[in-house]
């Protein structure tokens, strides 16, 4: 007897974790933008600034974890879709290699108030180190030749996607300064070098948050109407 005379077809069940991990990328960063306004006001105590930055750094997991499924999620789409040539054990593989990736993030997560939370970051970072030129050279040979990557608006949008990894890569730098300049700031005291620091880094993050929104869209934009 069929279960309840369902069937899942396997691609729109990939489908549907791509869109929910959009949508956790897209919406997970506004949140984070917000819960990071209070970071520089010197008005509040340092405990409450650091509450919300505890805020932040809870809604910025799922971000953080939709951006690393997104890899196999797209890859597996595009095969199905005849797109990209690498399925079967390759494929596998990739879904073992994120499944570690993730379970990293993860684990750096619950870390984030110990001694080895820096230790598990860089190791995170470093990951993308390989992932983010691997993407931008695979989709920007795509674009110029038709292959592997054989649809266009696919090549874009690993290429675009490769592109705003950096961008999340640098917002991750700052978030990681964070937690070193407020250990600094309980250590030693108030410091108006400090907070200018602290200050300086919230506003460059601010500009790439906005790039990284029109980029995130724009990945949408491709992936939905396939334009070329």
């Amino acid at each position: 007897m069929e279960i309840l005379g369902m069937y899942l077809d396997e691609h729109l069940v990939l489908r549907w974790m791509h869109i929910v991990a959009m949508a956790y990328w897209l919406g997970g960063e506004w949140g984070v933008f917000n819960a990071a306004r209070p970071l520089t006001n010197t008005a509040l105590s340092l405990d409450e600034r650091r509450r919300h930055m505890e805020t932040a750094y809870r809604i910025d997991i799922l971000p953080r974890s939709g951006i690393v499924l997104l890899l196999p999620l797209g890859l597996h789409l595009g095969y199905n879709m005849g797109v990209q040539p690498l399925g079967g054990p390759w494929l596998i593989g990739m879904w073992i290699f994120v499944a570690a990736w993730l379970s990293l993030v993860i684990f750096a997560f619950f870390q984030r108030k110990s001694p080895a939370y820096m230790v598990l970051t860089k190791t995170d970072e470093a990951i993308r180190y390989v992932v983010i030129p691997a993407l931008f050279c695979v989709g920007v040979y795509s674009l110029l030749t038709g292959g592997p990557l054989s649809a266009g608006w696919y090549a874009a949008k690993a290429t675009l996607f490769s592109g705003l990894l950096i961008i999340g890569l640098l917002l991750r730098y700052i978030m990681r300064d964070w937690i070193v300049i407020f250990r600094q700031l309980d250590a030693g005291g108030p410091s108006a070098a400090l907070e200018a620091k602290l200050d300086g880094a919230l506003a460059v993050g601010r500009k790439l948050a906005y790039v990284y929104w029109a980029g995130i869209i724009t990945m949408a934009f491709l992936g939905t109407v396939k334009p070329f």
